[in-house]
């Protein structure tokens, strides 16, 4: 009886530091949390990282989910799904499976979401032209085949 209520309260647990709260250094947590306060170093989160509005983190994140709402200048990786809302910023690159960016948000990184069968397969087969266009603007190298005379 005892196990099955420290159970539920486990899998309930949330923790909230507010805008007072300022931290340096490497710091873990085993449950949803969420940050209103100014942070600088590393946060390894095993559940969902909910980054507030008032919120200033300086340094690297690493989380099953991250929410941002407020102000990230560093990498960002989740294992589950990275959600940039719209008053949030996210200055570095994001490595994640899956990332929502709504309107009025602004992030400046390069974002790599893993592996994925026909990105792979796309990645190695050339793109292969028949006609040279005027303007060609692609960010991947081409191959133009054209006729040859015997």
């Amino acid at each position: 009886m005892w196990d099955k209520k420290k159970d539920e309260n486990e899998s309930g647990n949330f923790t909230v530091l507010g805008k007072d709260v300022t931290f340096k250094g490497i710091v873990h947590f085993h449950s949803t949390v969420q940050l209103d306060s100014s942070i600088e170093g590393e946060i390894h989160a095993k559940g969902m990282l909910v980054i507030g509005e008032n919120a200033t983190i300086r340094g690297s994140i690493i989380a099953e989910t991250v929410v941002n709402r407020g102000k990230i200048h560093g990498n960002v990786t989740a294992t589950a799904k990275i959600q940039l809302l719209k008053s949030g910023i996210l200055l570095g690159d994001v490595s994640s499976p899956s990332f929502s960016m709504e309107e009025g948000a602004y992030f400046k990184g390069s974002i790599d979401m893993g592996s994925h069968p026909v990105v792979d397969e796309l990645e190695h087969t050339p793109l292969v032209i028949t006609e040279a266009p005027q303007r060609l603007n692609v960010s991947r190298p081409i191959l133009v085949e054209t006729e040859r005379g015997n």
